[in-house]
């Protein structure tokens, strides 16, 4: 019988520990078995991004008078204007006389066209002929970023930062690590920092917008958009269905998801969710939408809530904006729109007036829909597998904190609030994980190497690995007998790797039949390296619990609690 694995939509600081691991058996559904093997001990938190010396907001620097333009100048301003083909010529000719700048920048033009390649074999010409560069020192921390190398870029930034350099590309930079570790106070002092540097770059510009309070966000993303940017058409649409939705949310005071009835915690069951008669897929849980039912698969791999045109038709959810859905497959995305639900219910909480994404093509979803684990961010998430149950309760509670009331993060157009991690007692034995938007990145050990970042992802059959990562470790051979398919279709080409050793957390599982695909796709749209997913065969035998707001994930594991 042909294995078809269904993927889940996709549209991060912890040097996560692999400790006294539990062994897994070598095929996916075998019993796990105690393993002697010693270990260094989980990381009980992800370790803060260290703070440079000179991590202040300054005030808004003055615009000087415009100077003669230079070769150097000349090809910053393709770079931000879009014309990134001009952008490669302009500083291929200014490498000669300049070559610490022309390789940096040729290397943040290429990491923007996604040419992964091209930006590594950029980035290490510069360390080599200009290596004291301080615009080479924050290319190669924006390379090692996008290796996933997340310490190695916090290191070389806080170094410019702390040897004097004002380098705005330096403070973006870690408010982005500081992002990926949910240390989002201190993102936001650097993004403020980046800003007051140089407000004309538009990809600081793009992270200052989202600091800003609605209505000022509106105005001055409308700005941003009349003007020449670096963005993508892909980029640029997404950005004006951001402003759409804004300024929905604008006109309509009563917008803006949130909790109507006080209940602090709920626990419901879990939908077992059938590739056929005999085998689980997955799990869904049932959600109310303006009265109407529908089992949508829960999904810590996606984000937001995301339907069928058949239960949106049914709950009355009109469309507001037009969008793209898309995730794994080597197909465009499906077309669909995104509304807003009145009431959505789960368990005994009730929410109003929260987005909702609606898929066109009903065919494209194997069930009603999606709802990512990521919508209940306010609360600690209990996803107990073994015992197919779902609970929300409260998360312990931080001294910083003075926000109140309960919601639904069904919105994609905003970060979490503005909040660094507190770690209290009773989560001593958590590990920390990398965020990027809606995904939990956890790094994952393969055949005893230094570990990779890979997705925790219930919508996904099985465990998987990039091809890449695959031929770092292991033997891989061309698989004709498996599919693997996802919102944009089935992924063309499919290997199976031989023996890989999986270390997570606390566990270590052998498999000798990984499936192995292209995942460069995924990554280059996290902006970071995602080296595989840990997949729904290997958690169901794990209770799992998900602090969104401090960047942590617990995962128990009792043999007599596995069906």
């Amino acid at each position: 019988m042909r294995r078809i694995f269904p993927i889940s939509i996709l549209a991060i600081l912890a040097c996560a520990a692999i400790a006294g691991p539990v062994a897994f058996g070598q095929q996916s559904g075998a019993a796990p078995q105690a393993s002697s093997e010693s270990a260094v001990p989980p990381a009980a938190k992800p370790a803060a991004p260290t703070t440079p010396a000179n991590g202040s907001p300054a005030p808004p620097v003055a615009k000087p008078p415009s100077p003669p333009a230079t070769p150097q100048a000349e090809a910053l301003q393709l770079y931000r204007t879009g014309k990134f083909d001009a952008a490669v010529d302009a500083y291929n000719k200014l490498a000669a006389s300049d070559p610490g700048t022309a390789y940096a920048g040729l290397t943040r033009v290429y990491l923007r066209q996604r040419k992964v390649v091209e930006a590594y074999a950029a980035v290490n010409k510069a360390v080599d002929l200009a290596p004291n560069s301080p615009d080479v020192r924050v290319a190669l921390a924006e390379v090692y970023y996008r290796q996933g190398k997340i310490i190695d870029a916090d290191h070389e930034l806080v170094k410019v930062v702390n040897s004097g350099g004002r380098s705005a590309r330096a403070y973006l930079d870690l408010a982005r690590i500081s992002e990926t570790a949910s240390y989002y106070a201190r993102a936001k002092k650097m993004i403020e920092m980046a800003y007051s540097l140089d407000p004309e770059d538009p990809d600081v510009r793009r992270e200052w917008l989202d600091t800003l309070p609605r209505e000022q966000r509106v105005k001055e993303l409308k700005n941003y958009l009349a003007g020449e940017t670096d963005d993508d058409a892909k980029d640029r649409s997404a950005l004006m269905r951001l402003l759409s939705l804004l300024q929905e949310e604008a006109g309509q005071p009563h917008r803006g998801c949130r909790q109507v009835n006080q209940v602090s915690s709920t626990q419901t069951r879990l939908e077992p969710l059938l590739s056929d008669a005999r085998h689980l897929r997955g799990y869904g849980l049932m959600v109310n939408l303006n009265g109407a039912s529908a089992k949508l698969m829960l999904d810590t791999g996606a984000g937001g809530i995301l339907v069928d045109k058949r239960v949106a038709e049914k709950a009355g959810i009109k469309p507001v904006v037009q969008t793209e859905i898309g995730g794994i497959g080597s197909m465009a995305g499906a077309g669909g729109y995104v509304g807003f639900a009145d009431t959505i219910k789960v368990g005994e909480l009730e929410f109003h007036d929260c987005i909702v994404e609606v898929v066109d093509k009903r065919s494209i979803l194997d069930d009603d829909g999606l709802i990512g684990a990521d919508v209940f961010q306010h609360y600690l998430v209990d996803i107990n597998l073994p015992d197919a149950k779902f609970g929300l309760s409260e998360l312990p509670s931080d001294p910083k904190d003075t926000a109140t009331g309960g919601s639904l993060e069904s919105s994609r157009s905003g970060r979490s609030a503005w909040h660094d991690p507190y770690i209290s007692p009773e989560m001593k034995d958590y590990s920390g994980v990398y965020r990027v938007g809606h995904m939990l990145l956890i790094p994952t050990s393969l055949n005893d190497k230094p570990p990779k970042n890979f997705l925790i992802d219930t919508g996904a059959f099985d465990n998987t690995i990039d091809t890449d990562a695959a031929r770092e470790v292991t033997k891989i051979h061309g698989d004709d007998y498996d599919t693997v398919k996802g919102l944009s279709g089935k992924v063309s080409k499919v290997y199976t790797a031989d023996k890989v050793k999986i270390r997570f957390s606390r566990f270590v599982q052998d498999r000798n039949d990984l499936i192995a695909f292209d995942l460069s796709n995924i990554s280059n749209n996290a902006g970071t390296e995602i080296s595989g997913t840990l997949g729904f065969a290997m958690l169901r035998m794990l209770d799992i619990k998900i602090d969104y707001r401090d960047g942590m994930v617990n995962f128990s594991y009792d043999k007599n609690r596995l069906h």
